[in-house]
């Protein structure tokens, strides 16, 4: 961590955090609203996803990482951006779907450019795979989305034929992968991977009304 980013984390985070607990989180109390929740899984440095909650404040984001300088870095973010509609659980993804997200409870998911895990003997670490899908999309309202993006070409067929297989969800693009969304930032990330000609691949699955 940079000492910008400890002094963020030490700070801020009590102000920001959600501790985890096996206990069903509600919603419109922590945000103190009832907008829109959105939560996206592994947001890295937070950048980002400090842009998109500056400029949907009718939204609500939850971000879940367990790298602590990118908690840092959010935070900072959401300090100089005087963001009210960001909270943060560090914890693994997997266990706070699990224990803490109710059913149906989630207007959209957000995944930008998740570990690949690209080795062979390591697929069965990647995130978007069922069974996991599925219990991404018992998590989704009716209507609800997940959406993917990642540089790693391979990753996105992976992660393509794994979400199509998910009975609870529909391609919002049948003929494959997404469309660019025009609402995501850039990352440096992705940028990285435009540098030594990566494709990016976009995904977009919709729980059915």
């Amino acid at each position: 961590m940079t000492d910008a980013q400890r002094r963020s984390y030490e700070r801020l985070f009590p102000y920001y955090s959600i501790p985890f607990e096996e206990k069903s989180l509600d919603f419109s109390l922590i945000f103190g609203s009832n907008n829109a929740t959105i939560i996206e899984v592994g947001f890295g440095m937070g950048v980002a996803t400090a842009r998109i909650a500056e400029e949907n404040p009718h939204i609500n984001y939850l971000g879940v990482e367990v790298h602590r300088p990118g908690i840092g870095k959010l935070l900072w973010e959401i300090e100089r951006r005087h963001l009210s509609n960001i909270r943060i659980i560090e914890h693994d993804a997997v266990e706070v779907l699990a224990a803490m997200v109710p059913a149906a409870s989630v207007d959209g998911f957000h995944f930008f450019f998740p570990d690949p895990w690209h080795k062979k003997r390591h697929h069965k670490r990647r995130l978007i795979q069922k069974p996991f899908t599925s219990e991404l999309a018992a998590k989704l309202k009716p209507g609800g989305y997940v959406y993917m993006v990642t540089d790693w070409a391979e990753y996105g067929e992976w992660a393509l034929a794994e979400l199509s297989a998910t009975p609870a969800l529909i391609n919002a693009y049948p003929s494959g992968f997404a469309e660019p969304q025009s609402w995501r930032p850039k990352t440096k990330f992705e940028e990285k991977g435009l540098l030594q000609n990566r494709e990016i691949r976009e995904l977009f699955f919709r729980r059915p009304p």
